[in-house]
């Protein structure tokens, strides 16, 4: 047997596009750390939307490890795809976007080169993933105000200004917040059900220590494998000081505000106004007036 043969296969799946586009310029050396590992790689740019999904489904079954260089989104393609697929590859994950909530969360660190050699040495562990009307999210489904800003800021934004073009577009938004009438309905058909109804501004449900860069939220005791989601629902403000108070409550990560309710639940059936779209790690996602989300416990294995 040919020592190619004797080789482990790695599926590396690229966004080339993805925040400042600092990734493809270690190419040659982030594949040299999984060659010196005793991996053979195969290499597959992304050109669209799509790609990594159809990327991960096709060829995600034959690798060792499903390893990933791109943003939030791009990770969400890929876990979306292998989960669709039923591959239980584990998942190595290089952080290349503007944000990265998820890798932030799982305590990856910021160094490409340092991400490639965890990829290779480090051990999977289990990680619950969400399921939105049956597609697949990794660490948060959201709604409302500045929400939109993650799909709709031009890639060429995102390339020059990073996180600040999300936060510039964002902003813009303050001065045209809506009502949203929503129905939730918390761990449907158990004794511990509950109703939460209103007119709310910002619907946010979660499997993540961070949203946006912005939102921390590890005072709501969030454990990424626990089979649960955190859900934030802020209230419509009623004037400019109760506006204030939500900022100030949400930034610092203390979440205590009359206008702001959390919970934790493991499905969620929500009632919405027509017209109102989500997104899903910072992906578009069409809006229906009735959506099913739960969580799918331990549903991936990322390396870390």
């Amino acid at each position: 047997m040919t020592e190619r043969a004797r080789r482990k296969k790695l599926l590396f799946i690229m966004n080339p596009k993805s925040g400042v586009m600092l990734a493809p310029k270690h190419m040659a050396e982030i594949v040299g750390i999984f060659s010196n590992a005793g991996y053979l790689t195969e290499v597959l740019m992304t050109r669209g939307k799509g790609d990594a999904r159809d990327f991960a489904s096709e060829y995600g079954g034959e690798a060792s490890i499903v390893a990933i260089s791109g943003g939030d989104g791009t990770f969400n393609e890929v876990v979306d795809g292998l989960i669709r697929a039923g591959h239980k590859t584990p998942i190595g994950y290089i952080p290349a976007g503007s944000t990265n909530d998820f890798a932030h969360s799982i305590g990856l660190p910021k160094q490409i080169l340092d991400c490639a050699g965890i990829i290779v040495n480090g051990s999977p562990i289990s990680v619950d993933i969400g399921s939105f009307n049956d597609r697949k999210f990794s660490y948060v489904a959201s709604f409302g105000a500045f929400t939109s800003a993650t799909y709709s800021v031009p890639q060429n934004l995102k390339n020059i200004f990073g996180h600040a073009a999300y936060i510039m577009t964002g902003i813009k938004e303050i001065a045209e917040l809506k009502p949203i009438h929503a129905k939730f309905i918390s761990d449907k058909d158990t004794s511990y059900a509950k109703v939460y109804e209103g007119d709310y501004v910002i619907g946010a449900i979660c499997n993540s220590r961070s949203v946006g860069g912005i939102l921390h939220l590890e005072n709501l005791g969030v454990d990424m494998n626990d089979g649960h989601m955190e859900v934030l629902l802020v209230k419509m403000p009623t004037d400019i000081i109760q506006l204030s108070e939500i900022a100030v409550s949400m930034l610092s990560g203390t979440f205590q505000s009359d206008q702001i309710e959390s919970f934790t639940t493991s499905n969620l059936e929500v009632e919405i106004q027509d017209g109102v779209h989500w997104t899903l790690d910072g992906e578009y996602e069409e809006g229906r007036e009735r959506c099913e989300i739960k969580i799918l416990p331990s549903a991936i294995s990322v390396i870390k």
